[in-house]
């Protein structure tokens, strides 16, 4: 597979999805996957699978990280970068109003469209669910590997899950899936060289070593800002949610905002589409008063995606020499089928149980899924129908 897109039209392409992507980041890949996978042809499920698998393993927030490369292979480094800012700013800049005192979503219409959108989330991904099950897992060995991925993601719950789940999945691909042939080869033309892979692991550690001493030699307050943010992004497998402690121990444990400021923000990040990681954005406009807010915000945020970003450019280069080996082949027709069986975890917790609580609900998302899967409406749209609909149960 070759670059056969422009920056202008992944920008685009990804700014829907970062208007329209609600539900967390196994959301996100259900999106992705329905926009770029199966609208939009800029890959096949067995290629966006192991961007996935890659992602689960590495540091940083799974979904952007993904989003990230899939511009990276269609458009170049600035193709990279225009799916990053496209999917990130849309909720950057609305936690940003936010903190300033534009609260949304604190009346009854406003927990409405939460409680709908919330259900679109459920439609999203089951039909991800649907559609990679009949790609990544098309015999019973493989569909055998999913179910125990789920499992074990039930079982250990958040990031430890998810990255056993991977593993194991892996090893035991090695062992029941190898083959011949190879059907599955496709060649993912990424432009990172080794040396700039290199480069970019480099500075990943130098900045994890050096913004502390930096910090505290200088004093300056933005270095401070920089250091607490790219440790958070740095240390987190998973992304997502599994982030918040992390955010907690460095804004609310060292005294910088109240627990009832990050709870009210943590609260409008789950109103809001996109990477839940531009709740940094929110977090760094409170920490410096007026117009200042708006630097530490951009601070904040840049620093907390920087470093899933510098170690995704530094293992691709590796990665795509590798994954065409037979061994390397096995090995990632079992992480694939794990990541089929760690979304079908995900599909029932959180997603399902926090959305679904009545048979009302229970039916709104059967609606929203129909339309997806059978009347093929665009995501946008259902997104509306079930903010819609939750209003709707929520006023009756």
């Amino acid at each position: 597979m070759t670059r056969t897109g422009s920056p202008g039209e992944v920008f685009r392409a990804f700014l829907r999805l970062g208007l329209t992507s609600f539900g967390g980041p196994i959301a996100h890949l259900g999106y992705f996957r329905d926009e770029l996978v199966t609208r939009r042809r800029w890959l096949g499920d067995r290629e966006y699978g192991d961007l996935v698998a890659l992602a689960q393993f590495l540091p940083g927030p799974a979904s952007s990280q993904v989003g990230f490369a899939l511009g990276l292979l269609r458009a170049g480094p600035l193709g990279a970068l225009a799916a990053w800012a496209a999917f990130t700013l849309p909720s950057a800049i609305l936690l940003v109003a936010f903190a300033y005192g534009a609260s949304l979503f604190d009346n009854t219409i406003g927990a409405g469209m939460l409680a709908g959108l919330k259900i679109v989330a459920v439609a999203i991904v089951a039909q991800a669910v649907w559609g990679m099950a009949r790609t990544l897992t098309p015999d019973a060995r493989r569909a055998s590997i999913a179910v125990g991925a789920a499992v074990i993601a039930l079982v250990l719950a958040g990031s430890v899950g998810q990255v056993a789940a991977i593993a194991v999945g892996a090893v035991a691909g090695l062992a029941l899936c190898r083959t011949a042939d190879q059907p599955d080869r496709v060649d993912l033309a990424f432009p990172v060289s080794k040396r700039a892979g290199v480069v970019a692991l480099a500075v990943f550690a130098v900045l994890l070593i050096g913004l502390p001493i930096a910090a505290a030699a200088t004093g300056i307050a933005a270095l401070d800002v920089a250091d607490a943010f790219y440790r958070a992004g740095a240390l987190v497998f998973g992304g997502g949610h599994v982030v918040l402690p992390l955010l907690d121990a460095e804004v609310v444990t060292g005294g910088w905002i109240t627990p009832e400021q990050f709870l009210a923000g943590y609260g409008a990040a789950q109103a809001v589409p996109g990477p839940l990681f531009t709740f940094a954005a929110y977090l760094g406009a409170l920490l410096a008063p007026g117009a200042a807010g708006l630097a530490t915000a951009a601070i904040a945020l840049v620093a907390i995606f920087v470093p899933g970003l510098l170690i995704l450019i530094g293992v691709l280069p590796f990665w795509n020499a590798v994954r065409t080996r037979p061994a390397a082949q096995a090995l990632m027709r079992g992480a694939n089928a794990a990541v089929v069986g760690i979304l079908a975890a995900a599909l029932y917790d959180p997603v399902f149980v926090t959305a679904v609580v009545d048979a009302p609900s229970f039916a709104l998302a059967l609606v929203c899924f129909v339309l997806l899967v059978a009347w093929r409406v665009p995501p946008w749209v259902v997104v509306i129908v079930g903010a819609a609909g939750g209003i709707l149960l929520t006023l009756l």
